[in-house]
């Protein structure tokens, strides 16, 4: 895989500063029963890094000290982690909110038949990946017949409230582009897919997110072999948006790995851009349990323009209207 970390680390990205930690993103292992040609983490099922009930137990006390409201879960396929569901529930025994960032196919894997009733009875906000609406574009970019499955995943969390407006139960899916091209306007797309998913397929959801796929890990190596890498970085370049520094996620998300160390974001962490935190080349979760991380410096280089270019990205999807 070619890196691509030397290709964006002279940066003149604007400085940004964060403001009150409001999420924990936390990332359980990149080991997925997927391998997607967008995925930023290069997670697979041959990855074999996974959190410890031990880090597992510092997010909790992270979390009981710190009084944040979202945790975020993430992966790879976070409910592949044996200690999953061990942290939603204490999570949600803290009143936390918990998100559960999933890939959909996942709930018909071998040994994961419950999953879905279990986050709807933990009432756990679900990400759906659903990277368009047409059979033949999900495949492509997320093997074959994953569209298939996807479906009647989503067809499962519909049968169980997810996606209806006074069930309380959140469905939202996650678009991302077909290659280096920045995604669509949010709002548009959003009404293209309820009609086709709800005329063909019965689907409803609360809303659609649009991802801008990011210059790192696997896209960025296709993006290299393909000779794409310097016009896609252009794009986002020309692209960006000032407007948008006000509500990127780093401002108050805090991401961190399956070791447990500490980052500014998921793609941060992916190219290994550790907090900056009192001159240390790495901080681990435990040391900052208790700490205010308000006004400190967010560690920024080119792949940022990919959250600020056009109407901005976000793991909550377009940043402007």
């Amino acid at each position: 895989m070619h890196a691509t970390l030397p290709l964006i680390r002279d940066s003149g990205f604007p400085a940004v500063k964060r403001r009150r930690l409001e999420t924990l993103q936390v990332n359980l292992g990149y080991k997925c029963n997927q391998s997607c040609v967008h995925c930023h983490v290069n997670a697979g099922p041959t990855r074999t890094e996974m959190m410890t009930r031990e880090i597992v137990n510092d997010v909790l006390a992270f979390i009981q000290a710190s009084r944040v409201g979202k945790l975020d879960i993430t992966g790879g396929a976070p409910e592949l982690n044996p200690h999953f569901r061990e942290l939603v529930r204490a999570a949600r025994d803290l009143d936390v909110h918990v998100l559960d960032r999933c890939n959909l196919t996942i709930l018909e894997q071998p040994g994961q038949e419950d999953l879905a009733r279990f986050l709807a009875g933990q009432r756990v906000e679900v990400n759906a990946s659903m990277p368009c609406y047409l059979e033949e574009n999900v495949d492509r970019q997320r093997g074959k017949g994953v569209f298939e499955v996807s479906i009647r995943a989503l067809q499962l969390l519909n049968r169980l409230g997810y996606g209806e407006p006074r069930s309380g139960l959140e469905l939202n899916l996650v678009y991302n582009p077909q290659g280096a091209v920045l995604p669509p306007a949010q709002n548009r797309l959003e009404a293209d897919y309820r009609t086709h998913l709800g005329e063909r397929y019965g689907i409803v959801f609360n809303h659609l997110f649009v991802l801008t796929n990011m210059p790192i890990q696997r896209f960025g190596s296709i993006l290299i072999s393909k000779g794409q890498f310097g016009h896609y970085m252009d794009l986002l370049k020309n692209a960006y948006q000032p407007a948008n520094l006000d509500t990127v996620m780093c401002r108050s998300l805090v991401s961190v790995d399956w070791r447990g160390f500490v980052y500014d974001c998921d793609f941060n962490q992916m190219l290994g851009l550790p907090l900056a935190y009192k001159g240390r080349q790495q901080v681990h979760l435990r040391e900052l349990i208790g700490r205010d991380l308000s006004a400190n410096p967010i560690v920024v280089a080119d792949h940022c323009y990919g959250c600020t270019a056009g109407q901005g990205s976000s793991c909550g999807g377009a940043l402007a209207g």
